[in-house]
């Protein structure tokens, strides 16, 4: 049995929503590309390149990341670009995307004197977004994220061919619609003159509820109006949904005042943050979720626990969960869903052990792609 803790993905799961990626694109029409601020063990690239050829980067690493591992330009956004690094922006993008016509100004000669071998865009903000939790929301009043349609001359700058547009979470084909609606109000005249829309991520068309046929004929239905335009969707949680979870152990039980907490050898702060930033409750296998405040009133019963991190951080717990008998040390602790976002934002926080990276191949095989160390933790500090 392998030494926890780890994140293990699953090959065939990966390769069952590429395939759905890969059929909504061509039914559409549309081009799907990887976001890796979701999304980016790149020694599991060779399966993507099966069903999409280009990814979306947020920063000099991800393009490099995107040229060099991937094997394919980026399509690159970042909220501000600097000087220092716009050579390696060029070098691994095929677009840029820029969030303010300052910035677009100030890097466009830098462009041209390439050779113009980059197609360039500006974030747009339609002003709506149906993301409750404000954390997650880049079009919540005063958002750093894109430019409104009145801050927008009438005509375009010369070198302006798309617009980029993201204002999803996990969010359903029915809140594209409205997307849509609402950009079609504010930048209608605009749309005829362009040759791309990057739609942004958050269309969780992977879910099982997601209704598939909606987004297809909403797409299609924009692009006849449109027909110039080559509409891009960038969904980073859709690629890796449900496709792989987080085995920990159970190191030690602790009890105060009638509650139990399971203390793990992961930590919520530096492996699983989102939960506590959002916060959502993961499902565990074998066990039952109690979410305030249907928790309520049951924290002290023989089979409820919360899980603690191994970490000195106070808040590093949460709760609560009802197994099916009476926790051991020794217990295997099986996380669902723990791959998109989560292994692209852990941390080394209190020197924590971080978990190994596993690829469970078709064939049943388990791959190891990476186990971390000391030297990790330490060289992150140099």
């Amino acid at each position: 049995m392998r030494e926890t803790p780890y994140y293990r993905i699953e090959e065939r799961l990966l390769r069952n929503n590429l395939a759905l990626i890969r059929r909504t694109a061509d039914e559409a029409d549309v081009e799907f590309i990887l976001a890796f601020k979701a999304f980016a063990l790149w020694k599991t690239f060779f399966i993507f390149r099966d069903y999409i050829a280009h990814t979306t980067a947020s920063s000099p690493n991800e393009a490099r990341l995107a040229f060099e591992e991937f094997g394919s330009k980026a399509h690159t956004y970042s909220p501000a670009y600097e000087d220092k690094d716009f050579d390696t922006i060029m070098r691994c993008s095929s677009h840029i995307t820029f969030n303010s016509l300052q910035q677009f100004e100030h890097f466009y000669p830098r462009i041209v004197e390439n050779g113009k071998l980059i197609s360039c865009g500006l974030r747009i903000n339609p002003q709506y977004s149906e993301i409750e939790t404000t954390l997650y929301n880049p079009c919540a009043p005063g958002s750093r994220f894109g430019i409104l349609a009145e801050q927008l001359p009438d005509k375009l700058p010369e070198g302006i061919e798309g617009f980029h547009c993201h204002n999803h979470c996990e969010s359903s084909a029915e809140a594209l619609v409205h997307t849509l609606e609402h950009v079609e109000v504010r930048f209608a005249k605009w749309l005829p003159k362009i040759k791309w829309l990057n739609l942004g991520g958050g269309h969780l068309l992977t879910r099982k509820d997601y209704d598939v046929r909606l987004l297809i004929d909403t797409l299609k239905s924009f692009k006849a109006r449109y027909p110039q335009l080559h509409l891009i969707l960038e969904p980073g949680s859709a690629f890796a949904w449900q496709t792989g979870d987080l085995f920990a152990s159970v190191v030690d039980i602790v009890e105060n005042d009638g509650i139990k907490t399971a203390i793990l050898n992961v930590s919520f702060t530096c492996h699983m943050p989102d939960c506590l930033e959002m916060p959502y409750w993961p499902a565990i296998r074998g066990a039952e979720t109690l979410e305030p405040p249907q928790a309520t009133g049951h924290e002290r019963e023989p089979y409820v626990y919360r899980l603690g991190g191994n970490s000195c951080l106070s808040g590093d717990f949460m709760g609560y969960w009802r197994f099916e008998q009476p926790l051991q040390i020794g217990d295997t602790i099986r996380f669902s869903d723990m791959i998109h976002y989560t292994t692209v934002k852990t941390n080394m926080f209190n020197g924590i052990p971080h978990p190994s990276l596993v690829l469970l191949r078709e064939n049943g095989e388990e791959e190891l792609l990476r186990r971390f160390g000391y030297e990790d933790y330490r060289d992150r500090m140099d």
